[in-house]
């Protein structure tokens, strides 16, 4: 003899039958949302019963005539969980606006920035409700970053000439990002490093062994994505102009060259300039002042920092330019460009925000 709550008939109309597929294939359903719908769906067809469906779908026989109850009595609205109360606050508004202040307004005596622990002290809160808070209005007291404004008089007509070129580069001319990467150490860690495996990251020794520098002079082709590279033992004028004469024998002889680069000594010689004296086709354009990051070929640089030196081994200097030589080789095979999606108008506007907010920035 069948025991417990008797089935409730259940029919779907086309259009819940239509909805009840459709969440149940969306990807980003919760597990417990898609298990009463494939409940309510098996209790759906003719003659199901709990026990059938429970078996079935490998869940208990109350759980079936739970949900096949609430959704017989408010529909899709019924397979959604109600709202549950939980405890009552026992932090107030109040509270919280004032914990908000102290965090933004004031420093602790014998510290630069306040911890969970001192603002706990300090407003007689729980140190778990001071992180609650802070993570719901997104404060931090422990992070800090650093920023630099230029100075560069031409900080404006320099910024809308470097955006320009990548904008709106000039027709019949490439458009190359230039600058060094000095002083790459062929270092080696003085012991093997314990490799990665489940539930630990790879470790490494604190100790390494120095083989030497190497410095690195790259051309970033800014709509290819490609680079030309060369790794010298010294960052001179003679080194730049030789890197120069290996960008032209790289590029087209019947295209105008324009070269982004920073304001470094080494690229202002007269060395260089008695070289592009002779070669009118190279035109050159200076970022502005303390802000490398307005040359292209730095993404690149972070690139292959991340991917190849940081965590790489090297016995010499000619083991390091063989690694940095091969990581070109393959940006070249498959090169993927950086796209410069922001304005000059853009950049010079998010600037003078920051300086309105900065006080005594000269700027």
């Amino acid at each position: 003899m069948s025991r417990g709550p008797k089935a409730v008939p259940l029919e779907l109309s086309e259009a819940e039958l239509t909805e009840l597929r459709r969440l149940l294939r969306r990807r980003g359903v919760g597990q417990a949302l898609a298990q009463r719908i494939r409940v309510v769906l098996a209790c759906a067809e003719p003659g199901a019963t709990n026990r059938g469906v429970a078996e079935a779908l490998g869940v208990s026989r109350q759980t079936v005539a739970t949900w096949r109850g609430r959704f017989a009595e408010r529909r899709l609205e019924g397979l959604v969980d109600a709202p549950r109360s939980g405890a009552p606050r026992t932090i107030g508004d109040a509270a919280v606006e004032r914990l908000v202040a102290l965090t933004l307004e004031e420093a602790p005596r014998n510290a630069t920035h306040w911890s969970t622990r001192a603002m706990a002290r300090r407003t007689g809160m729980s140190q778990t409700a001071v992180s609650r808070v802070w993570r719901a209005f997104g404060l931090r007291p422990h992070r800090a970053e650093t920023f630099k404004l230029s100075s560069d008089p031409a900080f404006v007509e320099k910024v809308r000439d470097v955006v320009g070129l990548y904008l709106a580069p000039p027709d019949r001319a490439l458009v190359l990002c230039v600058d060094e990467k000095p002083q790459i150490q062929a270092a080696q860690g003085t012991a093997p490093p314990f490799p990665l495996r489940p539930g630990q990251a790879e470790r490494r020794t604190h100790g390494y062994r120095r083989h030497g520098t190497v410095d690195l002079f790259a051309a970033l082709d800014v709509k290819a994505g490609t680079v030309i590279g060369a790794c010298k033992g010294r960052r001179r004028a003679v080194e730049f102009r030789a890197f120069l004469d290996q960008v032209e024998a790289a590029v087209p002889a019947d295209l105008d060259v324009h070269l982004v680069l920073d304001n470094l000594k080494t690229h202002k010689t007269r060395l260089v300039h008695e070289w592009l004296v002779k070669r009118p086709r190279f035109h050159l354009h200076f970022t502005p002042t303390s802000a490398s990051w307005l040359n292209l070929v730095e993404c690149w640089f972070a690139l292959l920092s991340r991917r190849r030196l940081q965590r790489g081994a090297f016995t010499g200097t000619d083991d390091l330019e063989a690694a940095i030589l091969a990581y070109i080789a393959e940006t070249n095979a498959d090169p993927k460009p950086f796209i410069w999606t922001k304005t000059a108008d853009d950049i010079l506007a998010s600037v003078a925000r920051f300086c309105q907010r900065t006080s005594n920035s000269a700027h």
